[in-house]
């Protein structure tokens, strides 16, 4: 049996359909879609994939980094496709692991990617490093302003109210109001 999967990464853009239609065109009679992170070994569609390989199944991918973006990965998971005797197909790069010449490619052409995914890694920390020396700060906005934080210090400092109750009229948690007044006495004394 050809068996399918597609796989798009969390909170991106792609759309998973364009790859389960280049599937059910390669003849794939059962498909299993996921939206998960390539890196990631945590991904419960593709265990249940290779939970149920059999002996001459076919796993197929549109592309390799569908797959894993870790060569590492790419090659426990191609070691567990193997041990069930099935094989393993990549329709993009047009290889497979029926053979060994196949079997060389796919592991090539898997450090290709962990090596590509490795350098957007470092541009990214280096533009991060850049943006941070000419003084912008990246991350999620503060939830709360100056002010509001000098209120919140000022109410618990005073004894008008408790940081749990100053939590729940700002819509923070008690940590967030325990971290504001741990840095008001740390510059204060």
């Amino acid at each position: 049996m050809r068996i399918g999967y597609a796989r798009v990464s969390r909170g991106d853009t792609q759309e998973v359909e364009s790859q389960v239609q280049a599937l059910n065109a390669a003849g794939c009679q059962k498909i299993f879609k996921e939206e998960a992170s390539g890196g990631r070994w945590n991904r419960p569609e593709l265990h249940r994939l290779l939970d149920q390989l059999r002996e001459g199944d076919i796993v197929t991918v549109w592309k390799l980094d569908r797959l894993s973006r870790s060569l590492k990965d790419l090659i426990a998971i191609l070691e567990r496709i193997e041990q069930a005797k099935a094989h393993f197909e990549s329709l993009t790069e047009h290889i497979e692991t029926h053979s060994p010449a196949g079997r060389m490619l796919t592991q090539m052409l898997g450090s290709f990617a962990e090596f590509e995914r490795a350098m957007i890694r470092e541009r990214t920390r280096q533009g991060l490093d850049y943006a941070r020396s000419q003084g912008r700060k990246g991350g999620r906005r503060p939830k709360l302003t100056q002010e509001q934080k000098d209120i919140i210090i000022r109410l618990v400092d005073s004894g008008e109210k408790k940081a749990a109750d100053i939590a729940r009229s700002f819509h923070v948690s008690k940590a967030t109001v325990s971290r504001i007044l741990a840095e008001h006495r740390s510059k204060n004394g």
